[in-house]
């Protein structure tokens, strides 16, 4: 089963929360950039991985976390879980996050679980902050830690999207570090009344201020896409990865020591 991406349009952080984590305001948008995961019956449940290397002990990747929590409360056969990983690592994109919640959900569905998507939103939230919004899996105003959804948001979104990544590792911890949370300048709810044109000054990413003066780098990717005149482009989450937004397919554009990726965008709700 193919394990999307998502990107954020827009991310505020609101508040330090008395256990350590962080409140926020974002929508997030999934996108086709697809880490594939096939899980199989087994003598013992397995994890391998193939593509972009995962460093750390697989015993402890988040597919196997996701399987035991399921096996804690249902008796589940053993498994082979197989991760062809695609989506960059700490990139901003979501992709252990995704990986994990499509191992719940296949694993759902492997078996006859019968859990509803609340439940299995419940389940993903003790995964990972980012994780439930990966079940139901379409555009959300997410609150909280990223795990309170709301998708009565009202987005009406149909572009071509160009989504870069350049290959550095970001650590979330140490970026929130640089953050003095604030009250969000602009009510995303409120995103399908903006002109779109207005986005680039009112819809921002806080990581982004706060990491662009550390990383020269970022700084010039990011005028790299200003300069191909996109009606808006943005940082995704914490970072690496940047994405643009397009009237009309982008061509002609060159990324040095980077990965991108052209689609079209099809957002109405």
């Amino acid at each position: 089963m193919k394990c999307n991406a998502k990107i954020n349009l827009g991310l505020s952080i609101t508040e330090k929360r008395g256990d350590g984590f962080h409140n926020l305001e974002s929508i997030f948008l999934p996108v086709p950039w697809c880490d594939i995961i096939e899980i199989q019956e087994s003598e013992k449940t397995i994890f391998s991985s193939s593509g972009i290397p995962i460093s750390g002990d697989h015993t402890n990747n988040l597919c196997m976390k996701a399987y035991h929590l399921l096996a804690r409360d249902f008796v589940l056969p053993p498994v082979s879980i197989h991760l062809e990983k695609n989506i960059p690592i700490g990139a901003g994109l979501g992709g252990g996050s995704s990986d994990a919640a499509f191992v719940l959900k296949g694993l759902n569905e492997l078996f006859r679980l019968n859990l509803s998507t609340e439940r299995l939103e419940q389940l993903a939230s003790m995964l990972g902050s980012d994780c439930p919004f990966f079940v139901q899996n379409k555009a959300a105003f997410v609150t909280g830690k990223g795990e309170l959804l709301d998708m009565s948001l009202k987005l009406d979104l149909n572009c071509y999207c160009l989504l870069v990544n350049p290959g550095i590792h970001i650590s979330t911890k140490d970026t929130y570090g640089a953050i003095i949370p604030q009250k969000a300048r602009f009510d995303l709810r409120e995103i399908n009344n903006l002109d779109k044109m207005d986005w680039q000054n009112r819809v921002v990413n806080d990581f982004e201020t706060a990491l662009l003066p550390n990383y020269p780098e970022l700084v010039a990717l990011r005028q790299t896409l200003m300069d191909l005149t996109p009606f808006y482009a943005s940082m995704s989450g914490s970072g690496s990865s940047f994405f643009a937004f397009f009237k009309e397919e982008p061509k002609g554009y060159s990324f040095k020591n980077c990965t991108s990726k052209v689609f079209e965008l099809n957002i109405n709700q």
